[in-house]
């Protein structure tokens, strides 16, 4: 007898609940989307990145990339893994559609330059880390609920990365793989259900999910390590109303895939005011709506062609995302004055907007290689509005090369670089208070205007799970200051996926 919509529905909304018990009792971490779409591809790990970036690499894979054969939910994803199989538990469950990934990633990097004396700036080094755990679960093996599979991911976070020590203020990180972990054993990142339907053409998901997982992200970014690039580019994170890892909030998104190479998602995210403090998201596990400000509404759409008899894969992708909440006015007051001169508060704009570009594009492969084998052009541009956010405009451009070596077929290497500019109402403002001397906004050593970063790396596939990657970044004007030192910057990153 079939199931009515009715209880179709009910039953999947207590499975995501039933998902996530099951997933928060161990005390673990996040994990480092190492998914790829076709389990025979999963030797071929895509870098250095952490688990959750299954929702990037989802959106990536064309129709014709995901095999189907046995179900309607796609493959799960399956790293290279150090224990690939303990004691058979892993062939076990995932026989029965459960998927349990850990992994830890360790970013350490050390300053080579002297920082700009008279700030208190000191020249060090430092290590940030992470734990993580991921379970997806295929429902439609599990329990025969058709299309129907679960997600969540856990984190534990420590360290800070070294480019505060020389000023750079979280404007460009040396390390992605800090902050917002709330300081805790465990913090919830994200769960949600997700429902598949005709062999991948639609694809909905709803639950606690982080707008930026899936919206102008791109995992090829992970395989380095600072956060203009890793995983989003840093300017979508400026307006907190768009949720990024390893946050979340309530929210729906739909996707779409017309052709077998393009797709168009969009989705609601209920904006939370609280995000990435401790008070409201310390451990993740606070689930109350209670500060809901507003709602993110992101559209993109996207062309993934794959040239030369599908041996050169491309993605490009436009979106735009408009959101509802109230925004602090860079420069005027509620009269169309400077907040600085009048020392009023400043106005309140109710909504805000971003857009963006971005693509990537195989340009050669190895002859003999793996589908993952080859030369690849990475670029794009970032577009905030400049009344409400620190960043007006991100642009990138950068190469990754993997298996050119033919007797280290996993190894890569890369160089990455950013040019980021600060709105022009937030120098405005820097420049009256440093005038007056107030403190400045963002708490800047100088008035921010401009800067750019490149990173330089070599990724060594070690065993199997473990990469260890040599960096090299370069700062100019760190923080956007041109008031700082350039700085430059020895360190690694280094990233373990246990099973």
């Amino acid at each position: 007898m079939k199931t009515s919509l009715w209880y179709s529905l009910g039953l999947r909304t207590i499975l995501c609940c039933t998902a996530l018990g099951s997933f928060s009792a161990p005390a673990l971490a996040q994990s480092t989307g190492q998914s790829t779409a076709n389990p025979q591809d999963a030797t071929n790990p895509q870098g250095a990145g952490e688990n959750g970036e299954g929702p990037a690499q989802r959106v990536n894979a064309p129709l014709g990339q995901v095999a189907f054969s046995k179900g309607s939910v796609p493959p799960l994803p399956q790293p290279e893994a150090l224990l690939p199989d303990p004691f058979g538990w892993n062939t076990y469950l995932r026989s029965h559609g459960v998927a349990i990934m850990l992994d830890n990633t360790n970013e350490f990097g050390g300053a080579l330059t002297k920082p700009t004396p008279g700030y208190g700036l000191r020249q060090g080094s430092s290590n940030a880390g992470q734990y993580s755990l991921e379970t997806d679960i295929d429902w439609e093996r599990l329990a025969g609920i058709t299309g129907f599979s679960t997600h969540a991911v856990a984190v534990g976070r420590y360290g800070i990365p070294a480019s505060r020590m020389f000023g750079d203020l979280l404007m460009n990180p040396s390390s992605e793989i800090y902050g917002s972990g709330g300081n805790v054993v465990v913090h919830l990142v994200y769960f949600y259900g997700e429902e598949t339907m005709w062999h991948g053409r639609l694809d909905v998901a709803a639950g606690r999910m982080p707008l930026l997982s899936d919206f102008s992200a791109n995992p090829l970014y992970c395989n380095f390590m600072n956060n203009a690039f890793c995983g989003n580019p840093k300017a979508s994170s400026d307006n907190t109303t768009h949720s990024s890892y390893p946050d979340a909030v309530w929210s729906a998104r739909v996707r779409v895939r017309p052709t077998q190479a393009t797709y168009i998602q969009t989705g609601v995210y209920f904006s939370q005011a609280g995000i990435y403090g401790v008070q409201q998201y310390r451990t993740g596990f606070k689930l109350n709506g209670a500060d809901i400000n507003g709602e993110a509404i992101p559209v993109e759409a996207g062309w993934e062609p794959s040239f030369k008899h599908g041996t050169l894969p491309g993605h490009y992708k436009v979106g735009y995302v408009w959101d509802t909440a109230e925004h602090n006015d860079n420069y005027y007051d509620m009269n169309g004055n400077s907040f600085v001169l009048s020392g009023l508060s400043p106005r309140k704009i109710h909504g805000s907007w971003s857009a963006w570009a971005l693509a990537d594009q195989m340009v050669y492969h190895h002859p003999g290689g793996t589908p993952n084998a080859g030369v690849t052009v990475l670029g794009g541009a970032y577009f905030n509005n400049e009344q409400t956010q620190t960043r007006a405009q991100w642009y990138g451009i950068g190469v990754l090369d993997r298996g050119f070596w033919k007797s280290r077929p996993l190894d890569a290497m890369g160089v990455n670089f950013a040019y980021v500019r600060a709105s022009g109402r937030l120098s405005k403002t820097q420049a009256l208070q440093l005038q007056y001397g107030e403190p400045l906004q963002n708490g800047a050593y100088g008035v921010q205007r401009f800067g750019m970063v490149l990173e330089a790396m070599y990724q060594i596939h070690v065993y199997r799970g473990i990469t260890f990657a040599p960096d090299f970044q370069y700062f100019w004007n760190p923080g956007l200051q041109p008031n700082l030192r350039d700085a430059a910057m020895l360190g690694f990153k280094a990233h373990i996926q246990m099973f």
